[in-house]
């Protein structure tokens, strides 16, 4: 799907609030399986999951798999070498979106006391 040394240009990203994880592979040329191991390498990468366990992708999530994408493909670094390269772009983005993921959940929690009978 994604040739290292490919540098096509990559679709508009649609203004949508979700994608699916098949709607961000092709936005960002990268198969779900490598979607799914970035998650694991790369603390700031946290889609929300639904039901069944079901990854939604929002906005910043793709931008960010770009950038990701860009830093390994093309200008050739390492997954640390990625990772580390994140921390210093954007030293403040790994606890604000672990605040909001917490945020996230705790409101959801909320969510399903209330709809109790």
């Amino acid at each position: 799907m994604l040739d290292p040394g490919d540098n096509l240009e990559l679709p508009q990203i649609p203004s949508k609030r979700y994608f699916t994880i098949g709607e961000v592979s092709e936005l960002c040329a990268v198969k779900p399986h490598v979607l799914r191991y970035w998650e694991q390498e790369f603390p700031q990468l946290k889609p929300v999951k639904r039901r069944g366990n079901r990854r939604y992708y929002q906005r910043h999530d793709v931008l960010l798999i770009r950038q990701i994408r860009q830093l390994l493909y093309l200008d050739g670094f390492t997954i640390s070498g990625a990772r580390n390269q994140l921390m210093v772009d954007n030293p403040e983005m790994a606890s604000t979106a672990e605040t909001i993921r917490s945020l996230i959940t705790d409101l959801e929690e909320v969510l399903t006391i209330l709809d109790r009978p």
